[in-house]
C-alpha cells in the first residue's frame, strides 16, 4: 500500500477541531471521506502531524495515508483539493517511504499567534485574531519571553486532558513582532508543543505586558509549577500551525 505525505491549509472556525469526534464536523472527517471515495470506497485513516483544537487554523499542516494502490501524486491532490470544503486546501502530496509518520518523526513546528491590538473589534478579523485592546509594554514582554526558550518541563503550561507524559519540550525561538493595521504577531518554534502551550504561554505574556503579572512570571511559572504566575489561555482564532519540519525525506 503506497504511503503519501501531504500538506494541507485550513480555515478552523466552522470545525471542532481536527481529530473526529461523536458530536461534532471535522477536519479529519472531511479529508476522509472525500479519500474514502477516491481509495474504491475502503476507509483511508490519516495521521496528523499533530491535532488543532476547534478554530485554530494551519497553513502548513501535514498529515500520512496509506491507499490501496498507488496514484499520480499530483492528480491525488487536485482530485482531494477539489472534492474538500472550500476552507480545506490542499497544498502539496508526494509518495513517501512506508516508514514514515507524521507525528512521531516531526523535528520542529512553527505556530503564528494574532493579536488584533485595535481600539475596537473588527467583524472582519474575529475569526482570524483575538481582541486585546489595553495597554502592553512590548519591551516587558520580549524580555518575559527569553524565558520560554530553551528545554524545560512546560507541565504548567499544558492543559488538563492531555495524555503526554513526557512535558518536557525545547522551544528554539519567541519572537514578538509588531505588524501593520494595530496587529502583534507571537512567532513559536520549537521541537514540540504541549496541548495549548502556546495559547496559554501567549496569556500570560500579555499579562506581563498589561503589568498584571511580574516580567520573572514565566521563569517562575517553570521552576515552581506555580499557577499564580500564569495567565488565561488565549482565543483559539488566533492560533495558527505554520509549518512543520522533518529531518530529512524518506524516498
Amino acid at each position: 500500500m503506497p504511503r503519501f505525505k501531504a500538506i494541507i491549509q485550513y480555515d478552523g472556525t466552522n470545525y471542532a477541531g481536527f481529530q473526529i469526534q461523536k458530536n461534532g464536523r471535522t477536519i479529519q472527517e472531511e479529508l476522509e471521506k472525500t479519500l474514502k471515495k477516491l481509495n474504491s470506497g475502503t476507509r483511508v485513516t490519516i495521521h496528523p502531524s499533530g491535532r488543532t483544537d476547534a478554530g485554530v487554523h494551519a497553513v502548513g499542516q501535514v498529515i500520512h495515508f496509506d491507499m490501496l494502490h498507488p496514484r499520480d501524486a499530483e492528480k491525488l491532490r487536485y482530485a482531494l483539493d477539489t472534492q474538500t470544503p472550500h476552507d480545506i486546501n490542499i497544498t502539496s502530496v508526494e509518495e513517501v517511504d512506508e516508514m514514515f509518520h507524521a507525528r512521531y518523526m516531526s523535528t520542529e513546528k512553527t505556530y503564528h499567534y494574532r493579536v488584533d491590538r485595535s481600539p475596537t473589534k473588527s467583524p472582519f478579523k474575529r475569526l482570524y485574531t483575538s481582541h486585546y485592546q489595553y495597554d502592553l509594554d512590548l519591551d516587558v514582554m520580549r524580555e518575559a519571553a527569553k524565558d520560554i526558550v530553551g528545554t524545560h518541563d512546560f507541565s504548567i503550561f499544558c492543559a488538563t486532558g492531555s495524555s503526554v507524559e513526557d512535558k518536557t519540550r525545547t522551544v528554539y525561538e519567541v519572537r514578538i513582532e509588531e505588524q501593520p493595521d494595530h496587529e502583534l504577531l507571537f512567532i513559536f518554534r520549537g521541537n514540540g508543543f504541549l496541548y495549548k502551550m502556546v495559547r496559554m504561554l501567549v496569556g500570560t505574556l500579555l499579562k506581563i505586558g498589561g503589568g498584571r503579572l511580574p516580567q520573572d512570571a514565566i521563569q517562575r511559572a517553570l521552576e515552581s509549577q506555580d499557577k499564580k504566575m500564569t495567565g488565561p489561555t488565549a482565543h483559539p482564532q488566533g492560533l495558527y500551525l505554520m509549518e512543520v519540519k522533518y529531518d530529512k525525506p524518506l524516498d
